[in-house]
């Protein structure tokens, strides 16, 4: 798993490298994400959570997805212009990662007749069938959700 401190210095390194003067890294709180390119600030950030339990090849690919949005701009997106900048800077992942989130902050879990967990931050909605049962909704498949207390993470 990646060392915060060493993910810190990637980052720093990637930004003096890539981008101009006024661009900084910090970490962040998110939970279901694992980095976001803040343009108005003119900030990459990688959510402290989920670099802790990504792998340093990991990591660094989030890093490196980051700093082509800064390069490509705003209204690159992920669209061609994003495509070519990540490309070339040796990024090999997909649009968006899809790795694992911070489950255990998660304060709603829900479980299907089958026995596959679901978490969520915020309340469904409306009823929600289990994806890995069927690619369809079913009601066979039905989530259960139950609300749990969840501790705030420090940091």
């Amino acid at each position: 798993m990646a060392e915060l401190s060493r993910v810190r210095v990637w980052a720093e390194a990637l930004i003096r490298l890539h981008l101009n003067e006024g661009w900084q890294f910090t970490f962040d709180n998110a939970k279901t994400r694992a980095g976001l390119c803040n343009y108005t600030h003119k900030r990459i950030s990688v959510s402290k959570y989920l670099a802790a339990r990504y792998k340093d090849d990991e990591i660094h690919q989030v890093l490196l997805h980051e700093i082509a949005h800064a390069m490509a701009g705003p209204g690159a997106g992920h669209g061609a212009q994003w495509k070519a900048v990540a490309k070339e800077l040796g990024y090999e992942g997909k649009r968006l990662h899809g790795g694992a989130i911070a489950d255990e902050f998660a304060p709603w879990v829900g479980t299907c007749p089958a026995g596959h967990q679901h978490f969520r931050y915020r309340k469904p909605s409306r009823p929600l069938a289990c994806g890995l049962c069927s690619r369809t909704f079913s009601s066979a498949n039905r989530i259960e959700w139950v609300h749990r207390v969840v501790s705030r993470p420090r940091g």
